[in-house]
């Protein structure tokens, strides 16, 4: 019998307990708040940050969204991190995607102060993270693949988890929260040979490999837990990285597409920013 993991409760009892600091932030004469730079005229860019604006609202954080230009450079746009940055009335700071021009987070994120990088944009933030060191925040959706595992009591010390796919977003900082918490990790990806074989390896399979249901049945050992972190558009909806279908009866549990990982990292969003309002990065 295969699970299938409520995202969506998982988040609502995150929200509680965001709404309930942030409550006691705003007794104190402290509005936390979330600066937002987005691209403007893409709209799946602004569906995306008008959810986290409801999201913010509802858990009594201020969401400031500021659009950039669509001429802006990569060092205009470094700039505009750099002064959120700087505002001590802005406690969290977001570079949403596509930028202008093709620009890559990467080669702007160095802008935003590691301690209001609640989105792990920043090379320092991932360098911090590689390193152990307190005060940086892991990209959201890496840390709600962790708050997920936590959430449904996952043991990882010792265990084996494997993670398909090598971006700064998602696959290498989930890996390296898999380490943290002591987790034999091998990170897979499009190049890997025999990948269906490595993935049978996993006690916990951990997917964001950006291709829709690439992991079928051949790839999931019983008894497994699957993280599905995949968002991929399909005929009347979305489907994620994993066949959940396939997969059934196979895995212990498994998290859906969509209401799985994807309400957990947007409250994830909402967690970190009030850590960066009380001044705490990322908890070991």
């Amino acid at each position: 019998m295969t699970r299938v993991i409520d995202g969506k409760a998982i988040a609502a009892a995150m929200n509680d307990r965001t709404a309930r600091s942030a409550a006691v932030l705003r007794e104190r004469g402290v509005i936390p708040a979330l600066a937002v730079l987005t691209p403007a005229g893409d709209e799946s860019a602004n569906w995306y940050v008008r959810s986290i604006e409801r999201a913010a609202a509802g858990v009594g954080i201020d969401c400031r969204v500021h659009q950039l230009a669509p001429a802006a450079d990569a060092a205009l746009i470094r700039s505009k991190l750099g002064a959120l940055s700087e505002d001590p009335a802005v406690h969290a700071v977001i570079c949403q995607t596509p930028l202008p021009g093709g620009v890559a987070v990467a080669a702007v994120g160095s802008g935003i102060a590691a301690g209001k990088d609640v989105d792990g944009a920043s090379p320092v933030s991932l360098g911090m993270l590689a390193a152990g060191l307190p005060g940086a925040f892991p990209p959201a959706t890496a840390a709600a693949v962790m708050e997920i595992l936590r959430h449904e009591n996952v043991p990882l010390g010792g265990r084996r988890a494997v993670v398909i796919g090598r971006s700064t977003v998602v696959g290498k900082p989930a890996a390296l929260l898999l380490l943290a918490q002591d987790a034999t990790v091998t990170i897979s990806h499009s190049r890997t040979r025999n990948l269906a074989d490595v993935c049978r390896e996993a006690d916990v399979l951990v997917v964001a490999a950006g291709q829709p249901e690439l992991v079928g049945a051949g790839h999931v050992a019983p008894g497994a837990v699957v993280i599905d972190v995949g968002i991929n558009p399909a005929s009347g909806g979305m489907v994620g990285d994993v066949s959940i279908k396939a997969v059934t009866g196979i895995a212990s549990a498994i998290t859906p597409v969509p209401g799985g990982v994807g309400p957990v990292t947007t409250a994830q969003l909402m967690s970190h920013t009030i850590r960066a309002a009380l001044g705490i990065g990322l908890a070991r």
